[in-house]
């Protein structure tokens, strides 16, 4: 069973950063492809980043410029840098396969106040 756990959500003041780093079990990060996620409240869940095997990383127009996605094979995890917070960056973080999706895990909670 693949599961993820997600950590390093905060409450931040708008122009902060914060660093979240996603663990993966039953799943290698280095051969599939992994995506951050959020969900605000009344919000769906929105994919913002992701990362394919070969490196190449995409985001939402929304965080673009600010967040950046990396991976560390050896430690079998994913993070999400965010720098620039918005108050509308306030979600609940979550990792998943993008198109396979694995348990969706706690995730961790991010508060941008202005």
């Amino acid at each position: 069973q693949v599961q993820f756990v997600e950590s390093g959500g905060g409450s931040v003041q708008a122009g902060g950063s914060l660093r979240l780093s996603c663990v993966a079990a039953g799943s290698a990060v280095s051969i599939n492809a992994m995506g951050w996620y959020r969900q605000a409240p009344g919000k769906q869940r929105e994919l913002v980043a992701s990362i394919r095997p070969s490196g190449l990383t995409n985001y939402a127009d929304s965080v673009k410029g600010r967040f950046t996605i990396s991976r560390d094979n050896a430690k079998n995890a994913v993070y999400l840098q965010m720098n620039s917070l918005k108050p509308e960056d306030t979600a609940v973080y979550y990792c998943n396969r993008p198109g396979s999706y694995g348990s969706w895990g706690q995730g961790t909670q991010v508060t941008v106040s202005s």
